[in-house]
């Protein structure tokens, strides 16, 4: 199982803040995960789609695409942050 977490506009789009997942056959990394929850469709289709920038963190720590996610992992997903 892994542990998905959802910030700020993902997680008004989405509906949840955070969820258990047991990790997809074929999911190693974060660019097959992110994949993996479009399948889903709807608001995840669109709210994960590849076009809109979405910053990944694994274990709090920030991720790349091919960044690999494991069993006991926990996942973040958010949209850039910007400041002024």
């Amino acid at each position: 199982m892994i542990r998905l977490r959802y910030f700020a506009s993902l997680r008004e789009r989405l509906g949840v803040d955070e969820e258990s997942l047991a990790l997809p056959p074929g999911v190693a990394d974060v660019a097959t995960l992110r994949s993996a929850l479009r399948e889903r469709g709807g608001a995840w289709a669109e709210a994960l789609a590849e076009t809109r920038p979405v910053l990944c963190a694994v274990n709090q720590a920030m991720a790349r695409p091919g960044d690999a996610v494991a069993d006991g992992d926990e996942v973040a997903f958010f949209p850039p942050v910007t400041g002024g």
